[in-house]
């Protein structure tokens, strides 16, 4: 029996039976509002809005809700997160250490969302957490003696003029692991800090044999084109050849299941998915038990969370924002509907609508999924394309098919008549488009009336473009985004989704 694995897995079913939670997610929750309120109330943004005199009310929430509006980073990053950059006590106590930028495909130009200490200190405390739930998981003591490889972003992180240090969110806290992690931690920080994504594969790859990985985080794309590398450099049937004791994935970032017939081929040995939600403004969930993806959310980790019906309650059939929505708190949501998350942090965002939409699954446990994204909402003539839709679309493509589809995206697009029609570019090896568009176009007149609907109308075609993931990935690079936390956008403007066609047709 390995005797460190013993004490280690000990410690954690210890710390998990310490860690209940006696008190309601309700309770829980106002008590997260009343400590960042008091933290912040000397701030700019807690003197201009009376953080001070909010406290002394009788319902805290209702009248933090009255008082402070909803933002979105278009409104907090000028109003107050720019002056953040630039002098302490703006919409958080003190200057925050670090920025991170933004991954997304949608812009040339980064969004800076703050980090401080106290961010840092919450990202701990979840991660913490998840550690702890592993007790609920039938693993062997040898597992926790295993190294973590952690696929992030750069951690070489570029020093700002305001003095500040940024990068993206995995690099940041890949660059604030704790000391006694470091004997467990893989790529290691040298090579984690490499810029190109490219190299810092390569060297994974050259290093992989003298490593014993039990346990990989990463998302999913990525880490599976790195085992890939790995697989072919030292000519493996599956990644079980050189880590025999690979037990556990940790996903992000976007949903797993389109990736799970992919993992399965690159591995011999069947592996325990977990799922997490951590994002540049937080980490906001984790799958917390067995036999789900499902995720526990961290209502006691120093965040507010408030919810926002993604139906006619909240948004307009375009996808935008009523000037009024109901918004809801977690004792008023249900399971089973869509909404759009609203977070209040130890970083200075209050209120701040971060674009993703999620659905509860069980309320007993806390338990939810990511659904989609605010804007990654295809509606243009009434098709109602949300992106978990369009996930299990391409899942039965892949099941009755037989392929592997690794990244996708969707336009709306215009023809020389005006018409409307959805182009889809596909990542996968398979040519045959003409019978991806059949089972993916049935598909979605099935699980979605409302798609059905449109193709009768104003949806008059649907188009599909195959092309090797690789192609899609090179695309990527061109922008200077390739590799660590990068998502390609589900839903593309019309203009982006002809770069990536010209672009594939001047590589064929």
């Amino acid at each position: 029996m390995a005797i460190l694995g013993q004490i280690i897995k000990s410690a954690i079913e210890l710390g998990s039976r310490l860690n209940t939670e006696d008190q309601s997610p309700a309770q829980l929750q106002e008590q997260q509002l009343r400590k960042l309120l008091q933290k912040a109330k000397a701030t700019a943004f807690g003197i201009y809005y009376g953080f001070e005199e909010l406290l002394e009310a009788e319902d805290l929430i209702q009248v933090y809700q009255k008082a402070i509006p909803l933002f979105d980073y278009q409104k907090m990053n000028p109003e107050w997160w720019q002056q953040q950059q630039k002098l302490p006590n703006i919409s958080w106590q003190g200057k925050p250490s670090y920025f991170a930028l933004t991954s997304g495909t949608t812009s040339n130009k980064s969004k800076r969302i703050p980090v401080t200490d106290d961010m840092l200190s919450s990202f701990r405390a979840v991660g913490v957490s998840q550690a702890l739930s592993l007790s609920k998981f039938d693993f062997p003591n040898e597992l926790f003696e295993k190294e973590v490889l952690l696929l992030s972003s750069s951690a070489n992180l570029d020093e700002h003029n305001y003095g500040h240090l940024e990068g993206e969110i995995s690099g940041i806290n890949s660059s604030n692991l704790p000391p006694w992690f470091g004997g467990f931690y893989r790529p290691g920080k040298e090579i984690a800090a490499i810029d190109d994504w490219d190299v810092r594969v390569e060297e994974i790859a050259k290093e992989a044999p003298n490593w014993d990985i039990g346990a990989i985080a990463g998302i999913p794309s990525w880490v599976s084109m790195m085992m890939e590398k790995i697989i072919e450099r030292h000519q493996l049937d599956t990644i079980h050849d050189i880590w025999p004791d690979l037990q556990l994935y940790l996903s992000g970032g976007v949903a797993f299941e389109p990736y799970r017939q992919t993992f399965e081929k690159l591995t011999a040995k069947p592996l325990t998915y977990l799922d997490t939600y951590l994002a540049s403004e937080g980490f906001f969930a984790y799958t917390a038990r067995p036999d789900t993806l499902h995720m526990k959310l961290a209502i006691n980790h120093d965040i507010f969370y408030e919810f926002i019906p993604f139906d006619e309650d909240g948004f307009d059939e375009t996808g935008n924002l009523l000037e009024k929505p109901k918004v809801l708190t977690i004792g008023q949501v249900e399971e089973d509907k869509d909404y759009a998350m609203i977070i209040s942090t130890p970083a200075g965002a209050w209120r701040y609508m971060i674009g993703d939409t999620i659905r509860f699954t069980d309320l007993e446990a806390m338990e939810m999924r990511i659904s989609g994204r605010t804007k990654y909402f295809l509606n243009v003539v009434g098709s109602q394309l949300s992106e978990d839709k369009m996930n299990r679309a391409i899942e039965a493509v892949e099941k009755e098919m037989g392929i592997d589809i690794k990244e996708f995206s969707v336009a709306a697009i215009k023809d020389e008549d005006d018409n409307f029609y959805h182009q889809w570019v596909i990542g996968t090896e398979s040519k045959d488009e003409a019978a991806i568009l059949e089972k993916l176009d049935a598909t979605l007149k099935d699980i979605n009336k409302n798609y059905g609907v449109a193709r009768s109308k104003a949806l008059k075609d649907v188009k599909v473009n195959t092309m090797p993931t690789e192609v899609i990935y090179n695309w990527l690079e061109t922008k200077k985004k390739k590799g660590g936390q990068i998502k390609i956008p589900k839903i593309m403007k019309a203009e982006m989704m002809q770069e990536l066609l010209d672009f594939a047709k001047a590589q064929a």
